[in-house]
């Protein structure tokens, strides 16, 4: 090989290698914002009432309607993404804090699982303080489903929320379906509605805490009259 064709191999090889260090650089870029991010879309109450839900007995579980956990008391309810997540439990022990001052306002604390493997759900549970159901369509993730796969590893957002869980002591497992993305609602009883939802953008994206308690501060009592207005 000549010196002028060795000399063009290496200025061909350097520019590969930069064209490839320049695409990763932009697709890292890119992953770190929202534009490839799937929208969501608002749940209404009409959407959510009707959901079917189920009690975690093992003997004899029971199907019911959603609307029964906010009917008369409202309710504040989590979407865990998946029980054992490091990040899912250190958001529910975050909105356990909040169960004393939820108590006084006669509000209940619920969560809904999309899934029950093994014990995961009872491992879950000291980190959660209210009762926790079987959402087997998924519906309360949705209305419009949104998952994170493996670009959530690659995003600046997510890692920080790795390192402030695992700061605070956390850990968890890789049981189970974590990708479909969840949320937080706050509903008021009866017709009053949705006064709060939190729809997670990507993993570790936890709902406020004074946001979800200022929520429950405006369900009013339910009655007959308000309902029907």
């Amino acid at each position: 090989m000549s010196f002028l064709d060795l000399n063009f191999f290496s200025m061909s090889m350097w520019s590969l290698g930069a064209g490839a260090l320049g695409a990763a650089a932009l697709s890292l870029i890119l992953a770190n914002t929202d534009l490839f991010l799937t929208k969501s879309v608002d749940a209404t109450l009409e959407f959510l009432e009707e959901i079917q839900l189920k009690t975690l007995d093992n003997e004899s579980p029971k199907t019911f309607k959603a609307r029964e956990l906010w009917e008369h008391r409202g309710a504040v309810i989590m979407a865990v993404r998946r029980p054992g997540c490091f990040l899912c439990r250190e958001e529910a022990a975050d909105l356990s804090a909040l169960k004393p001052q939820l108590d006084l306002l006669g509000v209940p604390l619920y969560a809904v699982v999309k899934e029950k493997i093994g014990s995961e759900v009872e491992n879950f549970q000291p980190y959660f303080k209210g009762k926790i159901f079987l959402d087997e369509r998924k519906k309360f993730y949705g209305p419009q489903k949104r998952k994170m796969m493996f670009m959530g590893f690659v995003r600046l957002g997510v890692w920080q929320n790795f390192f402030r869980a695992r700061s605070k002591g956390f850990s968890g497992n890789l049981e189970g379906e974590g990708f479909v993305l969840g949320g937080v609602y706050v509903i008021g009883p009866g017709k009053q509605g949705i006064l709060l939802e939190h729809r997670e953008k990507e993993f570790g994206d936890k709902v406020n805490p004074a946001s979800v308690l200022e929520a429950a501060k405006k369900i009013k009592p339910h009655t007959s009259t308000s309902e029907g207005k």
